[in-house]
């Protein structure tokens, strides 16, 4: 099973180039059934990268553009009268499929955003008084531009939690820049993916992370980790009770990805700053940049003993 995530992750690096440790944490979040965020400048590659995913996994792919005169009806679907039957007939939206990629959340408004929390958190969408199912597996992965850019509105809370993880691309290195450029376009490289895994065999690996192993000493930290941050006095707020069992699901995923059946403090810190950062708020009240988020994990690390 891991040479099989390895040939997904050496695919994905293949068109995202130079961001393997990106591309790791991605992989994190999904065999963690978690929901990815990606955030940073257009043209960096986030949506490139999501398409990457979902072809390598071999996931149906729906794509929504969001923009300001986005309604929940575009996202869930909605019933149409049916002359012929006499009926409504539900035309269902793409939220139902496997992998769903809200390009550009933040330029929704905040009545659509909301229209993805059921289905992010439940796996189930309620309409006209019925409860539906989604596919399994079921991922949201979305991409998010800065919030000082024209035209966004900034995520609230509740939906950011919702993300297991938020992670951001950057720049590329001048040699994986170079390699762009001259290199295949991207567009025509992603036409050319073929599936590396399918989804039994990624649910298999979702089973095969709920079984990695956590030692009492390794839950003493995680604790730990949280305790420090609702008690810390440069945040206004600490890590949830989710925001615990996340940050666990993704040690453990990253674990797996290691090639280990458990849980070492490592695997914490590795995917910590992708896990906490986004949940996490100064005191002060001041913005909160990649780089704050970044200095506030690094508090936390620093402050907490390792087991």
């Amino acid at each position: 099973m891991l040479e099989r995530i390895q040939t997904v992750a050496a695919q994905v690096g293949a068109v995202v180039v130079g961001k393997q440790p990106q591309i790791k944490l991605a992989l994190a979040c999904l065999l963690a059934r978690g929901h990815l965020l990606i955030e940073d400048l257009p043209g960096v590659g986030k949506t490139t990268l999501a398409h990457a995913l979902s072809m390598s996994l071999g996931l149906q792919f729906r794509r929504v553009q969001f923009t300001n005169d986005l309604l929940p009806a575009d996202i869930v679907g909605l019933s149409v009268f049916d002359r012929d039957s006499a009926q409504f007939v539900f035309h269902p939206g793409p939220v139902f499929s496997q992998v769903l990629l809200a390009d550009e959340i933040n330029r929704a408004s905040p009545k659509t955003q909301s229209a993805l929390l059921e289905a992010m958190e439940e796996r189930q969408v309620s309409i006209d008084g019925k409860t539906m199912a989604l596919p399994e597996p079921f991922f949201v992965i979305a991409t998010q531009n800065p919030q000082d850019q024209v035209g966004t509105f900034a995520l609230p809370e509740s939906q950011l939690d919702r993300f297991l993880m938020c992670i951001q691309l950057g720049y590329p290195d001048a040699k994986s820049e170079r390699a762009l450029l001259e290199g295949q376009d991207r567009r025509d490289m992603l036409g050319s993916l073929s599936p590396r895994m399918d989804p039994e065999h990624l649910q298999q690996a979702q089973r095969m992370v709920r079984e990695i192993r956590c030692a009492p000493a390794l839950l003493d930290y995680v604790q730990n980790l949280l305790t420090f941050s609702r008690r810390s006095p440069a945040l206004s707020e600490g890590l949830s009770p989710r925001a615990g069992l996340a940050l666990l699901q993704a040690a453990r995923a990253w674990a797996l990805l290691d090639g280990r059946n458990h849980v070492l403090p490592d695997d914490v810190q590795a995917v910590l700053t992708a896990v906490a950062g986004h949940r996490l708020r100064p005191a002060n009240g001041g913005s909160v940049s990649h780089r704050a988020r970044a200095e506030m994990v690094g508090a936390l690390v620093e402050a907490v003993a390792v087991p």
